[in-house]
């Protein structure tokens, strides 16, 4: 039963009432999620919406958690009616071309299924690690020039808020685990997180606060740099 997709109507049309109806996402950027839901399912089965499931879940509840205290010191592109098409795009467009990859080339399967989950892997990090990190952090500074700045500027990160990105990469690298069992992939997932999380804080420091690029292409840069670590670890590997 676990193996047909018989509950997958039921898990897309409850992620995108709740996401609408909370208002974590917009209308149109709902029914968006849940498509690329069907691809990522399609692609990498229960495992694979596991893992966008726990990103979006861990993902609302953090951009929640102490909302006030954030607000003081950063304007999030999140509107009133929630996240916009794009930025849905943006966190989970990388998983989604994977998953695409994956059902016209499907002897690259396996390859892409760690491609998906460190896009997942990455996105997470990067929510996780932004938006706690201004809640727990003590002390933040520059990604490139190491210097004290100010929380909650593009490209400033603080050392609570990266281990609590790598958590959030392990929680995902545990349910690629799950399903397709424990072994180095485990760590390299994690790696190619936390490698695309960093990287989002370099292109936020170096080109976002220059505002050469926004915040949507960032976050689907971070995504793209984790699926590129993965190709290039399990090159190496092999």
């Amino acid at each position: 039963m676990f193996n047909s997709g018989i509950f997958l109507p039921v898990i897309i049309i409850t992620g995108i009432a709740y996401s609408i109806l909370a208002k974590k996402l917009t209308v149109l950027a709902a029914l968006t999620g849940g498509i690329i839901a069907c691809f990522v399912y399609i692609a990498a089965g229960y495992a694979g919406v596991a893992m966008m499931s726990m990103f979006f879940i861990m993902a609302s509840a953090a951009t929640s958690w102490k909302k006030h205290k954030k607000q003081a010191f950063a304007i999030r592109e999140e509107t009133k009616s929630g996240r916009s098409v794009l930025q849905v795009l943006a966190n989970a467009g990388a998983a989604g071309i994977s998953g695409v990859v994956i059902l016209f080339y499907p002897q690259f399967a396996y390859l892409m299924f760690l491609a998906l989950a460190a896009a997942f892997a990455s996105a997470t990090a990067d929510t996780l690690s932004s938006e706690l990190g201004m809640v727990y952090g003590k002390r933040f500074f520059n990604i490139i020039s190491f210097r004290p700045d100010r929380c909650g500027m593009d490209g400033v990160i603080s050392m609570e808020g990266t281990l609590i990105g790598i958590g959030g990469s392990c929680i995902i690298a545990a349910i690629y685990a799950l399903g397709y069992g424990w072994d180095m992939n485990f760590y390299i997932i994690v790696i190619a997180g936390t490698v695309g999380n960093l990287t989002d804080s370099i292109l936020g420091a170096v080109l976002e606060r220059k505002g050469i690029i926004g915040n949507d292409l960032v976050n689907f840069l971070n995504t793209l740099t984790a699926v590129l670590v993965v190709l290039i670890l399990e090159g190496i590997l092999d």
